[in-house]
């Protein structure tokens, strides 16, 4: 997966070493000096298969990335994860009296 414009905003090199961690059905990748995963030299982030098992993420399933720069982190949220929030946020909208 190549991400160069996230890995860009967060200062992150090939080779920077990273560590990759489920949480509460997302994938978070951080900075670890001991980081047992490294970007790839043409930006590719590793998204090992037991990770992505963990988060219901299919091989070669599209996936949103988000950088939180201020944490050092990138957040790799499934598909699925992603149509279930605007699901809800549509529904809320629905039955909501103010909308934007």
């Amino acid at each position: 997966m190549t991400a160069q414009h996230l890995l860009l905003g967060l200062g992150w090199q090939p080779g920077h070493r990273l560590d990759i961690q489920s949480h509460r059905g997302v994938l978070v990748i951080a900075s670890a000096d001991d980081g047992r995963h490294g970007v790839g030299s043409r930006g590719q982030l590793p998204l090992p298969a037991s990770a992505r098992r963990m988060c219901r993420i299919e091989s070669g399933q599209p996936v949103l990335l988000a950088a939180l720069v201020a944490h050092d982190l990138i957040v790799v949220h499934s598909i699925s994860a992603v149509a279930r929030l605007l699901a809800d946020l549509h529904a809320e909208v629905a039955g909501g009296d103010d909308v934007c």
